[in-house]
């Protein structure tokens, strides 16, 4: 794919989205570090297992530090990293399995917290990495390797999820807008606090909805896309709460909260009230 980083050489099927959603967050990382003035290296990916996970590292020009973690978990090693180097912009690139079914259990945990990371998650409804088997967000009734007579669950609205959860950012976007997508990881990683991205990324092989989610006219099939109105106001939450149950796929940015501190900056709150003790103080302290 590169000759310029071979080291880094990875496969996609033809057409997956995710090569828009690699390109999206390398545009986003170079703005990023050109306008800020600071190298590559200040940027820490951190991905689980799945497709998304081959976005630990970019293909072109200098890298940012990738880490390879494991299914599930990557809102855990995001929270290490960055509860360790404060000033690094940690971002998870992960699926629709990996980041809402296994590693469901963070979310919750980390929006209360407001962990001041940004989480880029790739949607193609599938497990496309283990052959095709049914995801949270597959629909209802889909025949998959996994229900090959038709999925019992309903589908997971991940947006619905975020914003019930307190994400303090949620935004929507699509693998093949990659410079609108960029935005949107842009304005993630400027957010202070908790900022996911929800992508919409197909499946070539397993769960090729492009079509559905773009419309076809000729064929009579309404798109599932649609772009957020430019007068919607994220800051309302009434306004993102309607946004998100008005069907289909919204694009661009749903809720947007500054107003919460995040949790390096309660952590540091809470230190300035500690009395520190000198050695021999805490050697005192004992009854011996």
């Amino acid at each position: 794919m590169t000759a310029k980083n071979p080291e880094y050489d990875f496969k996609w099927c033809p057409g997956c989205g995710d090569f828009g959603v690699r390109r999206a967050l390398e545009f986003a990382m170079s703005d990023r570090i050109t306008n800020k003035e600071i190298p590559m290296e200040n940027n820490v990916v951190i991905a689980g297992i799945g497709c998304s996970g081959n976005l630990v590292h970019l293909l072109e020009g200098t890298q940012p530090y990738g880490f390879h973690g494991i299914h599930g978990r990557t809102l855990p090693i995001a929270m290490g990293v960055k509860m360790g180097q404060p000033d690094l912009n940690v971002v998870i690139v992960a699926g629709d399995g990996d980041f809402l079914s296994i590693g469901m259990e963070h979310i919750a945990p980390q929006a209360a917290r407001n962990l001041d990371v940004t989480a880029v998650i790739m949607d193609n409804a599938v497990y496309g990495l283990t052959k095709g088997q049914s995801s949270p967000t597959t629909e209802l009734g889909e025949t998959t390797s996994s229900t090959p007579y038709g999925k019992l669950e309903s589908a997971l609205n991940p947006l619905d999820l975020y914003i019930t959860l307190g994400v303090s950012f949620i935004a929507s976007g699509f693998s093949s807008k990659p410079r609108d997508l960029a935005k949107l990881i842009t304005a993630g990683m400027e957010h202070p606090g908790f900022a996911i991205v929800h992508v919409q990324s197909p499946c070539t092989t397993y769960n090729d909805n492009y079509e559905e989610l773009k419309g076809n006219p000729k064929k009579g099939i309404q798109p599932l896309l649609w772009d957020i109105p430019e007068d919607h106001d994220p800051s309302d939450y009434t306004a993102a709460y309607k946004a998100v149950h008005s069907g289909g796929w919204p694009l661009g940015i749903i809720y947007r909260n500054t107003d919460r501190p995040t949790l390096n900056q309660q952590v540091e709150e809470t230190q300035a009230k500690v009395k520190v003790k000198t050695p021999q103080q805490l050697l005192d302290s004992y009854d011996i």
